[in-house]
């Protein structure tokens, strides 16, 4: 179904719950896998697309058509993945011993690994990169994203988001060439 259809039906009272069950099944996929490439653990990535759910239904009159229903999503879906990770770190403390040996938590816990150590590897080098670097790095390499579009979601300039994937790029390749 086309986002207009879904947005037509979400605009009328009496099939709204109709049109928002699927706008989640068209998007959840997608959105998940987004989230999960931040946040990195099943659960707290279940937790994190309920939030955006829930944003998304709370302010679905006031999105402007301006970009794709898909973007505007996506926005929210690494603004609310940034929030997590950031209420995440004032709550969890990690031990001296873990910082200085580089151990990222859960990086490699994640059930939907295969146990291929370059994907582990990978997973590791990406919970490493600061959250919007991390970002334009998923939506770039991951969803083959045009700049324009991440540029509508991140709201940052194409020529900072090429430099941003750029030095997101050469941080990966020190990563799995130094470990």
């Amino acid at each position: 179904m086309e986002d207009q259809e879904i947005l037509d039906l979400i605009a009328i009272p009496d099939t709204m719950n109709q049109g928002f069950t699927l706008l989640v099944k068209k998007y959840q996929g997608r959105l998940y896998q987004q989230i999960r490439r931040m946040v990195t653990d099943h659960d707290d990535t279940d937790d994190v697309l309920q939030l955006v759910f829930i944003k998304a239904w709370k302010n679905v009159d006031s999105f402007r058509k301006e970009s794709k229903l898909y973007t505007w999503l996506c926005r929210i879906a690494i603004n609310e993945s940034i929030t997590f990770i950031n209420n995440r770190k004032k709550r969890v403390f990690v031990s001296t011993d873990d910082i200085s040996s580089g151990v990222t938590p859960r990086a490699d816990e994640s059930p939907d690994l295969n146990g291929d150590v370059i994907q582990q590897k990978l997973v590791k080098a990406l919970s490493l990169l600061p959250e919007k670097q991390r970002a334009v790095f998923n939506l770039k390499y991951f969803e083959e994203m045009p700049y324009e579009d991440i540029a509508s979601i991140t709201g940052t300039s194409v020529g900072a988001l090429k430099a941003s994937y750029h030095h997101a790029v050469q941080k990966i390749e020190k990563f799995l060439n130094d470990d």
